[in-house]
């Protein structure tokens, strides 16, 4: 009996420590500034893209071409 509760301790210790590790892991650290990650918004509608998706024209950036053709929205 005292055994089993032994073994039953330590399977539980290690599935601790193991869920622990990989929450750890799953966290991370935030993208670095300027990465695909960083969402950015389009000059013309305001739709937020991956900065590695979007159109940039007359330094501007697009969710697409044809808004890229279009440009910035006038008010």
């Amino acid at each position: 009996m005292g055994r089993l509760l032994l073994l039953a301790l330590a399977v539980l210790v290690l599935v601790w420590l193991v869920r622990r590790a990989l929450r750890g892991r799953q966290a991370g650290a935030p993208p670095a500034a300027g990465s695909a990650a960083e969402l950015v918004a389009c000059a013309h509608c305001g739709l937020l893209v991956p900065r590695g998706e979007a159109r940039v024209a007359d330094g501007g950036l697009y969710c697409s071409d044809a808004h890229a053709r279009l440009g910035p929205r006038r008010p």
